[in-house]
């Protein structure tokens, strides 16, 4: 073979050789493109099929929150902070009282008012990244919608602080898919209008926490921190918060405390919830690991709060007279700002109105966290019910049989006021002897009885002097005399006269004769309005001739400030137990104002407060009374069924009966 053909068959091969390299490659090039556009096919359905996905799930989002309105800022807002707040009660002298009876205690307080322990505790336990999100965490509301497909048992919950917000103060707790889209809707809404520590404050103000130490239910913090370790909540430490942050998750299932408020004998499940608290706390870096042991070794049981006797129950006289007093109070303002012409409706449509109002404010105040300030002075008022605790200054139980026949005792009961003259304020009462729950009809306030010869002075004496038709030392005979409607004998108590005395003497001995003879000397429409500027609730046919003698049915209240008008140099001043009623804020909801009229003239006053001195001294009715008394002052009585009339500044009526 020479050398040409050689060649030629080299190149041959050659030829073959890269012609089969063409080939490989050719089909590496047509693999290659097969498995690109697969890819790129694969991409496309993907990305089709998750837009298809997504578009479903955004119909069908948009179709459970379709009959949600779109709420506004000021919608939201009045929604989010409209919770519940317990009303508190003062004495005078801002001195606590207690709080009023309702069915969750919650006691509003600012977020720079909280401790950073429960605020740090709250934020690792129940929403870790509440200054991240935007009212919803995606990832975990995908998870718990996985687990509620699935079924699982294990259900960890994707709700954001904001959610829980939105669900307590807006929406309902109800388990629905509809609910929950609203919620998330409604959270991320409620972001754009609230900053973040606007919204962990109402929060931290909202959410319920079990029981306190008295077995009440409570709800936020500050009730939390008060009624289970007993301190405000900027005083709580590391565990206490721990604690307290780890309740929510089962308010009823953590909480410490019996419906009696008895400790529970098994608190393991709390503690290890605390637990839990603490090492989530250690986690996110919000405690050293040295705090962290400490507060794993703290005894939470030691440090439980004491309970407490709500004011329901240690003044229930007290308590209930406030509550009717402040009720009347706001019904009237609700009254005077809705009904315009509400004097010149019919009786019956006014006491429609009156008692909506009625039920409006009590409503109100059960839970919009008034402040409602009184007049009543503690150290008065505890005095005066510690006096009427002595049996021996009453007579002896009577006995009577009920309807079927039981034989019963009866005791002597007590009413008694105390009245500022100048201010009309009441500085204290006793509305019975026995100060029981259950028991609060006040015989003080509320009880209409005859106020026997203390209207003498009131009705005859005092108006007779105002006309000139008498002095104290005219003589108004104490005579046989009958009276003009029916000619039935007028009686002294003791069934005899005394002759010619005078007014002075007649007040004192408290004859009656002379009494009815002063009162036919008054018009009788000048009588029925006197009795009306008292304050008096008279029948259309009143007074009576029998009136100046006390036919008239009257409260103790009403007789004392009737009363304190002699002392007020004849202007009648109303009494008044509210002085003040404030929002938990100190906005000025009510403040009482002075009302006064004038009835008679200071020279009346005087004359006959100087009459009635003569009571305790002399032929006086009430002699003895100095003798029993351990001190001196001056006083003016006018005596029947020991009732009682001061006047040095104050005003004091006791009336006792069976």
């Amino acid at each position: 073979m020479n050398l040409n053909e050689s060649t030629f068959i080299n190149k041959i091969k050659s030829f073959s050789k890269k012609l089969h390299e063409l080939k490989v490659f050719r089909r590496i090039g047509i693999t290659y493109q097969v498995f690109w556009n697969l890819f790129l096919l694969t991409i496309i359905v993907g990305c089709m099929s998750l837009f298809f996905l997504g578009g479903t799930a955004a119909g069908y989002f948009a179709s459970l929150v379709k009959d949600e309105p779109l709420r506004t800022a000021d919608e939201m807002r009045d929604r989010i902070y409209d919770y519940e707040e317990t009303s508190q009660v003062f004495f005078a002298k801002n001195e606590p009282l207690g709080e009023l009876p309702t069915d969750v205690e919650r006691h509003k307080v600012s977020l720079e008012d909280i401790s950073d322990h429960l605020k740090h505790a709250i934020i690792a336990t129940e929403d870790e990244y509440f200054y991240e999100h935007e009212g919803v965490v995606p990832k975990a509301i995908m998870r718990a919608t996985f687990q509620e497909f699935a079924n699982s048992s294990l259900q960890t919950g994707g709700s954001t602080l904001t959610q829980q917000l939105i669900k307590n103060q807006i929406l309902t707790s109800e388990v629905s898919f509809d609910r929950k889209a609203t919620e998330i809707l409604l959270a991320m809404r409620l972001e754009q209008f609230l900053e973040k520590d606007e919204i962990l404050e109402a929060y931290l103000n909202i959410v319920p926490f079990g029981r306190n130490a008295s077995g009440r239910q409570i709800a936020g913090v500050q009730a939390a921190a008060i009624g289970i370790f007993g301190v405000d909540a900027s005083e709580l430490s590391i565990p206490q918060a721990a604690y307290i942050a780890g309740l929510p998750q089962s308010p009823f299932g953590y909480t410490p405390f019996l419906q009696n408020g008895d400790i529970k004998e098994n608190l393991d499940p709390s503690l290890n919830r605390m637990k839990t608290v603490l090492s989530r706390m250690h986690e996110g870096g919000f405690i050293s690991t040295e705090e962290y042991e400490d507060a794993l070794a703290y005894d939470i049981r030691e440090h439980f709060a004491e309970p407490t006797v709500a004011p329901i129950e240690q003044y229930p006289y007290l308590t209930n007279e406030v509550l009717r007093r402040a009720t009347d109070v706001l019904a009237k303002q609700k009254i005077k700002a809705n009904y315009p012409d509400y004097d010149e409706l019919e009786q019956e449509e006014k006491l429609k109105i009156f008692n909506r109002a009625s039920e409006e404010a009590r409503l109100d105040l059960r839970s919009k966290g008034y402040r409602i300030h009184t007049t009543i002075d503690q150290d008065i008022y505890l005095a005066m019910q510690e006096a009427v605790q002595n049996d021996n200054i009453f007579g002896p139980d009577k006995k009577y049989k009920n309807d079927a026949g039981e034989e019963l005792l009866d005791q002597e009961e007590v009413g008694a006021v105390l009245i500022e003259n100048h201010t009309g304020a009441i500085k204290g009462f006793v509305a019975g002897r026995d100060e029981i729950l259950g028991n609060e009809f006040n015989r003080a306030t509320q009880a209409n009885r005859p106020n026997g010869s203390t209207m003498k002075p009131l009705l005859a004496y005092a108006p007779a002097m105002e006309i000139g038709a008498i002095q104290p030392g005219i003589v108004v005979p104490d005579t046989y005399a009958e009276y003009r409607t029916n000619g039935r004998e007028i009686r002294n108590f003791d069934r005899r006269h005394l002759g010619l005395i005078s007014v002075r003497e007649s007040l004192a001995r408290s004859r009656n004769v002379p009494a009815i003879r002063a009162s036919y000397m008054v018009p009788y429409e000048q009588q029925r309005k006197i009795l009306l500027d008292y304050g008096f609730n008279l029948p259309s046919d009143a007074p009576y001739e029998s009136s100046p003698l006390g036919a008239l049915e009257v409260t103790v209240e009403q007789n004392t400030n009737a009363y304190a008008t002699f002392a007020n140099g004849g202007k009648f001043i109303e009494s008044y137990m509210i002085e003040r009623i404030e929002t938990a804020d100190g906005e000025l909801v009510f403040e009482h104002e002075k009302s006064e009229k004038e009835i008679f003239s200071p020279q009346t006053a005087y004359l006959t407060i100087d009459m009635m001195r003569d009571v305790l001294r002399g032929v006086g009715t009430a002699t003895s009374i100095p003798g029993r008394l351990a001190y001196s002052a001056d006083w003016l009585v006018k005596q029947v069924r020991q009732t009682i009339q001061k006047t040095l500044g104050l005003s004091l009526l006791i009336q006792m009966s069976h």
